[in-house]
Protein backbone atom coordinates (compact mmCIF):
# COMPACT_ATOMS: atom_id res chain seq x y z
CA UNK A 1 0.00 0.00 0.00
CA UNK A 2 1.40 3.59 -1.01
CA UNK A 3 2.95 5.32 2.42
CA UNK A 4 0.77 8.35 1.69
CA UNK A 5 -2.23 6.67 2.35
CA UNK A 6 -0.93 5.08 5.15
CA UNK A 7 -0.30 8.33 6.67
CA UNK A 8 -3.65 9.42 5.39
CA UNK A 9 -4.89 6.65 7.29
CA UNK A 10 -3.08 6.83 10.56
CA UNK A 11 -4.02 10.26 10.94
CA UNK A 12 -7.36 9.84 10.84
CA UNK A 13 -6.83 7.23 13.37
CA UNK A 14 -5.28 10.02 15.52
CA UNK A 15 -7.50 12.51 15.00
CA UNK A 16 -10.18 10.62 16.72
CA UNK A 17 -7.43 10.17 19.80
CA UNK A 18 -6.81 13.65 20.24
CA UNK A 19 -9.70 14.14 22.10
CA UNK A 20 -8.63 11.38 24.75
CA UNK A 21 -7.70 14.06 27.83
CA UNK A 22 -5.22 10.97 29.20
CA UNK A 23 -2.18 11.40 26.67
CA UNK A 24 -1.01 7.72 27.33
CA UNK A 25 -4.53 6.20 26.92
CA UNK A 26 -4.44 8.37 23.63
CA UNK A 27 -1.26 6.24 22.91
CA UNK A 28 -2.53 3.30 23.51
CA UNK A 29 -5.74 3.95 21.53
CA UNK A 30 -4.38 4.64 18.25
CA UNK A 31 -1.45 1.61 18.58
CA UNK A 32 -4.56 -0.78 19.39
CA UNK A 33 -6.52 0.23 16.73
CA UNK A 34 -3.19 -0.19 14.32
CA UNK A 35 -2.44 -3.89 15.68
CA UNK A 36 -5.95 -4.88 15.65
CA UNK A 37 -7.49 -3.81 12.17
CA UNK A 38 -4.13 -3.54 9.95
CA UNK A 39 -2.32 -6.04 7.96
CA UNK A 40 1.41 -6.68 9.18
CA UNK A 41 2.77 -5.61 5.56
CA UNK A 42 0.78 -1.94 6.48
CA UNK A 43 2.27 -1.89 9.98
CA UNK A 44 5.90 -2.83 8.77
CA UNK A 45 5.49 -0.09 5.56
CA UNK A 46 4.24 2.50 8.03
CA UNK A 47 7.48 1.88 10.19
CA UNK A 48 9.22 2.15 6.83
CA UNK A 49 8.16 5.32 5.96
CA UNK A 50 8.77 6.97 9.66
CA UNK A 51 12.37 5.59 9.38
CA UNK A 52 13.12 7.00 5.85
CA UNK A 53 11.35 10.34 6.30
CA UNK A 54 11.16 10.80 9.93
CA UNK A 55 7.59 10.57 10.06
CA UNK A 56 6.70 12.85 7.37
CA UNK A 57 3.30 14.38 7.52
CA UNK A 58 2.22 12.35 10.58
CA UNK A 59 -0.02 14.06 13.17
CA UNK A 60 2.43 14.25 16.49
CA UNK A 61 -0.02 12.32 18.65
CA UNK A 62 0.50 9.42 16.03
CA UNK A 63 4.67 9.59 15.79
CA UNK A 64 4.98 9.61 19.63
CA UNK A 65 2.19 6.51 19.58
CA UNK A 66 4.09 5.02 17.06
CA UNK A 67 7.44 5.29 18.67
CA UNK A 68 5.81 4.13 22.00
CA UNK A 69 4.22 1.25 20.39
CA UNK A 70 6.76 0.09 18.23
CA UNK A 71 8.16 -3.48 19.63
CA UNK A 72 4.24 -4.45 19.86
CA UNK A 73 3.41 -3.16 16.39
CA UNK A 74 6.31 -3.73 14.58
CA UNK A 75 5.76 -7.60 13.08
CA UNK A 76 8.44 -10.13 13.33
CA UNK A 77 10.42 -10.44 10.13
Amino acid sequence: MEPKKLVHMANQIGEFFEAEPDQAAAFEGVAGHIHRFWDPRMRRALFQWVDAQGGQGLRPLVLKALEAHRQRLLPAA
